[in-house]
């Protein structure tokens, strides 16, 4: 979900999965170890690493509402209908090997241990009233994915499947143009590239049968480059880290797909953020090497406009089959006469929102080749819309029978033309029926370990 889930959590481990330490020049903060091979003094070395992480996810889902009893004069409201509520676990392996003076290679596999979401009915909302389930978008009883023959009961009005698997594989390269390793006047300096192949099963949810689709990959390839610096005074640490990272292939298996006509803004989101903290060391024996540290530090995660998972992914493809006429079935077709019945992908449009966070680090280090840590982590997110496609473009006024133009001078999708945006269910996308994830917040715990050889 988010997807949700897999992308924002990498400002947290990455630093520890890929900044990967130097066994004779180590410091705290990944930030300032650099991995390298044939310089004086610094043999040929492979790290590996592993961390574990556990993230809990919710957020109240509100919907805007109109009508005779909504006041014209006022701002447009939106109560609150649903509660969302998600668990993941996630294990990452990495290597990181020197293959020049402060050059490295990078890889890591993160694999999903296990992910799985529900949605609550909000304190206070009638299931007879409340529009989700008035609109046909979740049946009364509820839904559960995990038992589709028996409806949830108690207060659950859909719950999610269970899903596993490897969402991508990650290959990097860094060089490192400054080390205070080299020269203790100067910080730490590095950059980096990193590939991300999402090479596993597709995250998809299927109305009749849900327990065929479990995957937990976005289907979609991704750059993401990178920075960071660090500088250590006597017994204290800072670093500051940044990264850009954007979709450059899409799966055909992916739910992400122009269907063209009027569809605008169909690409999957881009993401850029900064993290920063200081470090102190509690303890330092400069002789054996053993180190104990704590950590404080911050994110901010900027998530730009586009089409994604959200908290409400699984209930839109549940609602949009066209094997079971839901409400949100598409049109294939705007031109044709009558509905050439299109599944709706379940990803939406997602408003530009910022996600915020505070970082808590506990960091041991004994001898020269193994280190441990355990983290902590509290995110919000801004309030946000989290369906809102266009209902299509305007074309320009051409004579009658060239190529994306109308005939009509008017400042207005036409319905039935190739104005329009297939992508647009206007039960959930026109303005007055808009979900938004209000509320959010987030939590992680893991655990993370290296082992230098």
């Amino acid at each position: 979900m988010l997807p949700p889930a897999p992308v924002l959590r990498t400002v947290l481990v990455g630093p520890f999965a890929l900044a990967l330490a130097v066994p004779t020049a180590a410091r705290g903060h990944p930030a300032g170890d650099v991995a390298s091979a044939a310089s004086p003094g610094i043999a040929e070395h492979v790290l590996v690493s592993a961390s574990y992480e556990y993230d809990i996810d919710s957020a109240q889902i509100a919907r805007e509402h109109v009508g005779p009893d909504a006041d014209p004069l006022a701002p447009l409201p939106h109560p609150r209908e649903l509660e969302f509520h998600q668990t993941r676990q996630l294990v990452t392996p990495a290597v990181e090997l020197g293959i020049y003076r402060d050059v490295w290679v990078s890889f890591a596999v993160p694999v999903v241990l296990a992910q799985s979401g529900e949605l609550d009915v909000a304190a206070g909302v009638d299931r007879t009233s409340a529009s989700t389930f008035t609109d046909g978008i979740l049946p009364a009883g509820g839904f559960d994915a995990q038992r589709p023959s028996t409806p949830p009961g108690g207060n659950v009005a859909f719950r999610g499947v269970n899903r596993a698997g490897v969402p991508e594989l990650r290959g990097g390269i860094g060089f490192a143009p400054m080390g205070q390793a080299r020269d203790d006047t100067k910080p730490t300096w590095k950059l980096g590239a990193e590939l991300r192949f999402a090479i596993g099963r597709v995250m998809r949810f299927d109305a009749v049968d849900p327990g065929v689709a479990t995957g937990v990959s976005t289907g979609v390839h991704e750059l993401r480059l990178w920075t960071s610096v660090d500088r250590r005074y006597h017994y204290f640490e800072g670093w500051f880290d940044a990264f850009y990272q954007r979709p450059i292939y899409t799966r055909g298996t992916a739910l992400f797909h122009d269907p063209g006509f009027g569809a605008t803004n169909t690409d999957p989101s881009q993401t850029a953020g900064v993290s920063f903290g200081l470090e102190a060391y509690v303890v330092d024996d400069a002789a054996s090497g053993n180190r104990l540290s704590v950590e404080l530090g911050s994110r901010i995660t900027s998530h730009f406009e586009g089409r994604g998972y959200t908290e409400l992914w699984e209930v839109f493809a549940f609602a949009g089959d066209r094997r079971t006429a839901g409400p949100l079935v598409l049109d294939a077709d705007p031109t044709e006469p009558g509905v050439q019945a299109l599944s709706h992908p379940g990803v939406s449009n997602i408003e530009n929102y910022l996600e915020t966070a505070a970082h808590l680090a506990l960091r041991a280090r004994f001898g020269a080749h193994v280190s441990l840590a355990a983290f902590g982590e509290a995110q919000w997110k801004t309030d946000h819309v989290i369906s809102f496609a266009q209902a299509g473009v305007d074309l320009p006024t051409c004579p009658s029978g060239a190529p994306r133009c109308e005939t009509d001078d008017n400042n207005q999708v036409n319905p039935g033309t190739q104005e329009v945006n297939p992508l647009h269910a206007r039960r959930i996308d026109l303005v007055g029926h808009r979900y938004r994830a209000e509320a959010s917040r987030g939590y992680v715990f893991g655990v993370e370990a290296h082992l230098a050889f």
